[in-house]
């Protein structure tokens, strides 16, 4: 048996994206918040007074801070998949070395 630990069996369908792949994600995931960020504020503005532009003024003044919080959230991807830790389990063994 020696002195192994027991590792996680990885597969394919939750591994992580590519650092590259991920900026990309992040990047486009920020782009659209600005970008609703600048229809607030055009709307503010076309909207004239009253609570719906103070509304809209306060969405575009604390959509940066949200904006940076789910462009910067981790990928979490997760399908629950867990292996049995069965006795039934085959698992292949190191055999006896005086055989």
């Amino acid at each position: 048996m020696g002195g192994m630990a027991k590792q996680d069996a990885v597969r394919i369908t939750t591994a992580r994206s590519s650092a590259a792949e991920d900026m990309k994600s992040r990047q486009r995931r920020y782009a659209l918040s600005m970008s609703i960020r600048l229809v607030c504020f055009v709307a503010a503005v076309a909207v004239g007074p009253g609570v719906l532009r103070w509304v809209l003024v306060g969405a575009a003044v604390f959509l940066p801070l949200f904006a940076v919080i789910m462009a910067n959230a981790g990928d979490q991807r997760d399908d629950g998949f867990t292996l049995q830790d069965a006795p039934s389990a085959h698992e292949l063994t190191a055999g006896d070395p005086e055989e």
